[in-house]
């Protein structure tokens, strides 16, 4: 038995109905849930604009909520880990230590003493530094080995405050940098481990007001 096509007519007549479907659905529905426009005011009545309120808040999180640690671009000095907003690109964010970058009215000054120690003698070289300041140093030993202790202490607080940068024994030469983290005096203590005598030569260049040299200690 044959099914008899529908008619033309019936046909568009179906098409429009469809179409006028989806318009309403589109304007009831769709954008007030996807794009928070409510053209006809169903969608606030039916909820549908608080989830696009929510979604949006979600989705798109506020720049200045992100932050990133400076600890790790310069050592000796803890106002580094302050924490700053990551910028959009266009501004700089604000750096936390002003030390970072000093400007000077007057070059780096290089300085090198030499001092010999007998078997078991020991001495003391000191940079003394206004707080922040920088300075390179290079040191090493003719003729045997060391104990080191190389640390700070302002001698305005008197012998009990001092700190430790590095400790090492049985070494002949060691490189590096500081920025002091206080004002004071930054150096090395030296005790010949050797069985016979050394000649240390000790190279610092940067801004310390100057170098102390403590000579052999009893």
């Amino acid at each position: 038995m044959n099914t008899p096509s529908p008619s033309k007519s019936a046909v568009l007549r179906n098409i429009a109905l469809a179409i006028g479907v989806a318009v309403v659905l589109l304007f009831t529905v769709v954008l007030p849930a996807e794009y928070g426009r409510d053209p006809t005011g169903i969608g606030k009545l039916l909820g549908l604009t608080k989830l696009h309120a929510s979604s949006a808040a979600t989705a798109t999180p506020a720049v200045p909520s992100q932050t990133v640690a400076l600890q790790d671009m310069v050592g000796g000095n803890d106002a580094l880990t302050t924490q700053v907003p990551v910028g959009d690109g266009r501004d700089p964010v604000p750096l936390p230590n002003p030390q970072v970058h000093q400007a000077q009215a007057t070059a780096p000054k290089t300085e090198t003493l030499k001092i010999q120690l007998g078997v078991d003698e020991k001495t003391e070289i000191k940079a003394q530094l206004p707080k922040g300041k920088m300075i390179l140093y290079s040191w090493s030993v003719e003729g045997g080995n060391v104990y080191v202790d190389f640390h700070g202490h302002d001698p305005s607080l008197g012998d009990r405050f001092w700190v430790r940068y590095e400790e090492a024994d049985g070494i002949n030469a060691r490189s590096g940098s500081l920025v002091a983290p206080f004002k004071g005096e930054h150096g090395w203590y030296w005790l010949n481990v050797s069985e016979k005598p050394i000649t240390i030569t000790l190279t610092v260049s940067g801004y310390q007001d100057k170098l102390i040299n403590y000579g052999r200690l009893q």
